[in-house]
């Protein structure tokens, strides 16, 4: 009976190993820590490559003055060192200023009577000649909020009911741009006799696209 117990086990572990070795082994891939590395690096490089080429050119920008003539002579004398650029306008808003008008009627002889009446009231004005407000009358622009205030009043005791819109108040500087073919030639010597050559001139790195034209700075 011991015998055949013995028997019965060495016959299971027998077919055990017999099964284990039927078994397919599943691949494994190990990666090497050479491999790791070489993909990082490789990784950072793609990221860089695609980082490089959404960089935005920039060009160097001299002005932020009043005067246009000066950097028109500035650019000839940049000219005979071979430095290329171009001189462009900035408008920026400095302030408000104050429309008056009365809207348009029905006509324009409607209108042309409306301003006669003013003008025998020494009222001064004229008709509005295009947009929105076509054919209504212009009764003149005023810096100063104190001045609409009192002619809003008169208008008003006349029987008229004029309306008043905020114009911005533009202000124009003007740069010159350094072409980016002519930047290398700017050396900080150069760039410290132009400064001091035109008074109040600045210098400034700005994106050479998207930021100026020949019309000024979008």
């Amino acid at each position: 009976m011991r015998w055949l117990f013995l028997l019965l086990l060495m016959l299971n572990a027998f077919f055990y190993i017999q099964h284990q070795h039927r078994l397919p082994l599943a691949p494994v891939e190990v990666q090497s820590p050479e491999s790791r590395v070489g993909e990082s690096i490789r990784l950072l490089s793609e990221s860089q490559a695609g980082g490089d080429g959404q960089r935005e050119e920039t060009c160097l920008f001299l002005g932020g003055i009043d005067s246009e003539a000066a950097l028109l002579d500035l650019r000839q004398r940049l000219l005979s060192l071979d430095i290329d650029s171009n001189v462009l306008g900035l408008d920026s808003v400095s302030g408000e200023d104050f429309w008056v008008y009365l809207p348009p009627l029905g006509s324009r002889p409607a209108s042309l009577q409306q301003l006669r009446e003013l003008q025998a009231r020494n009222v001064d004005g004229y008709i509005i000649a295009e947009g929105d407000l076509a054919n209504g009358i212009s009764l003149g622009i005023f810096p100063r909020k104190a001045d609409v205030d009192r002619l809003l009043a008169r208008l008003q005791e006349l029987g008229y009911e004029p309306g008043v819109r905020t114009l911005p108040r533009l202000h124009r500087k003007f740069w010159l741009r350094i072409s980016p073919e002519s930047r290398r030639l700017v050396s900080p010597e150069v760039l410290a006799i132009v400064l001091a050559a035109v008074p109040g001139v600045q210098s400034e790195q700005m994106p050479c696209k998207g930021i100026a034209t020949e019309s000024g700075f979008e």
